[in-house]
């Protein structure tokens, strides 16, 4: 694989293992310059990973946003401090008495937009450092609740202590803190105890790979079938395909007016969109401004 291949490669991350080593792994063997992904995974967690390959890097700010759907179980009456298997036990209360009519219940008024307070023990940053490192020292930093949306939340099956669902909701969400808020709800606490990663970004665990897969595709010479181009993976933006001549002033990032695509398409203001050469390749993002008919670049690839 060329050290200039550029494009997204979707991992089924494994269990016990950080999104950035998946990521390193995933460069190391398509020789990549560079290497970012959108959206971390928890180290118990597996599922949709989306990797970003060398210029495709750029794109990470496109998936980032979009929404996520994930399978998972929580275990009623254990809490800990971080909200899943991993942490410390903080108190353990009986479950008897819980129905599967209660947890229902409780399941639907997460549904919605809601506001939730992220976990201190996250990604999350105060004064520059993680959330997570300052906790492990026993400085809790709690965050103010932001508001997060829950499209969907299906309890596929209660067997008391432990409730299988599926959810879909808006990027940010923290699926342990809901849970753990679900939890308290039904009053005897409880912590995520598995977590798979359904879809991201538009991307979903049938496309993804396995890193096994990976490495045999690596050693028969074949991991380019498995990377998604750049034009292919931004999926949820409309295209505008120019020709030669607008490609030229596009890949120099010179002054371009939306008369001057020949493809002429009503976007609504901000709306970002695609632009493609005659053959397929992504040239640009871009979008028109409120109130301007210049078009702005929000990034340019290199041909």
């Amino acid at each position: 694989m060329p050290a200039d291949a550029n494009g997204v490669v979707i991992v089924d991350k494994p269990a016990g293992a950080t999104s950035a080593k998946v990521l390193a792994r995933v460069k190391k063997l398509y020789q990549a310059n560079k290497a970012g992904h959108a959206g971390t995974l928890d180290p118990f967690a597996t599922g949709v990973l989306v990797c970003c390959l060398n210029q495709a890097t750029r794109l990470a700010r496109f998936f980032l946003h979009d929404r996520k759907k994930y399978r998972g179980t929580l275990h009623l009456g254990i809490d800990t401090d971080t909200q899943d298997l991993t942490g410390r036990v903080l108190a353990e209360k009986d479950t008897d008495g819980i129905s599967a009519v209660d947890v229902q219940t409780v399941m639907a008024g997460f549904q919605g937009t809601i506001e939730q307070v992220p976990p201190a023990f996250s990604a999350l940053k105060h004064k520059g450092t993680p959330l997570y490192r300052l906790a492990r020292k026993g400085h809790l930093v709690q965050k103010p609740p932001r508001k997060v949306t829950v499209d969907r939340l299906e309890v596929l099956e209660v067997a008391i202590p432990q409730v299988h669902f599926e959810v879909t909701c808006s990027a940010g969400t923290y699926i342990r803190t809901l849970y753990a808020d679900a939890g308290r709800r039904l009053g005897c606490g409880g912590h995520l105890q598995a977590l798979q990663r359904l879809e991201s970004s538009g991307f979903s665990l049938d496309e993804a790979a396995s890193l096994d897969d990976l490495e045999q595709l690596a050693a028969d010479g074949d991991l380019e079938s498995r990377q998604i181009r750049m034009a292919d993976a931004l999926r949820g933006l409309p295209a505008v395909t120019v020709d030669h001549r607008m490609a030229g002033r596009i890949s120099q990032g010179q002054r371009v007016m939306r008369a001057d695509l020949i493809e002429k398409r009503d976007f609504a203001p901000e709306t970002a969109f695609k632009v493609l050469d005659i053959k397929g390749r992504l040239l640009a993002v871009m979008s028109v401004p409120s109130g301007s008919q210049r078009l702005n670049y929000s990034c340019v690839f290199n041909r």
